[in-house]
């Protein structure tokens, strides 16, 4: 990396359309009062709130269900030294509704792991934060 990378914050409408390119990001909660990390694979839905497909009896829709979280994806070219991340902050809701899980059993994220009795897990997106690094080419 050189003093000449560029490294910018990204605006709201960049940042969402960033995290609809990548399937995988990591939900940050607090598990015992302790810091947790998960990565897990996620979609955005029409309102721009992240959705999650997992199990109704997992730690996580114990942990986060009514409470604030972070949701952070990302992607970086190790070879280039480049890359953007996303953080969105919001609450992190089961959905409950009959006629929205039905939709989103046919919209939403499809769980990489095999599920019994799945549940979707929202994060509304309310604040969006996004920073790219682009390394600027060696004039030497």
């Amino acid at each position: 990396m050189s003093w000449d990378d560029d490294f910018r914050a990204l605006g709201r409408r960049e940042c969402l359309s960033l995290l609809g390119k990548v399937p995988v990001g990591r939900v940050v909660y607090t598990r015992q009062a302790l810091p947790a990390v998960l990565p897990v694979n996620f979609s955005l839905d029409a309102d721009a709130s992240v959705v999650l497909r997992t199990a109704r009896d997992s730690d996580l829709v114990r942990a986060v269900d009514g409470v604030v979280v972070a949701f952070e994806a990302d992607e970086f070219d190790a070879a280039a030294h480049s890359g953007w991340s996303v953080v969105v902050t919001g609450r992190a809701d089961v959905v409950t509704d009959p006629a929205e899980h039905a939709r989103l059993s046919r919209t939403g994220p499809r769980s990489w792991m095999p599920l019994r009795d799945a549940v979707f897990v929202r994060i509304t997106s309310e604040l969006v934060t996004g920073r790219e690094l682009r390394a600027a080419t060696d004039p030497r």
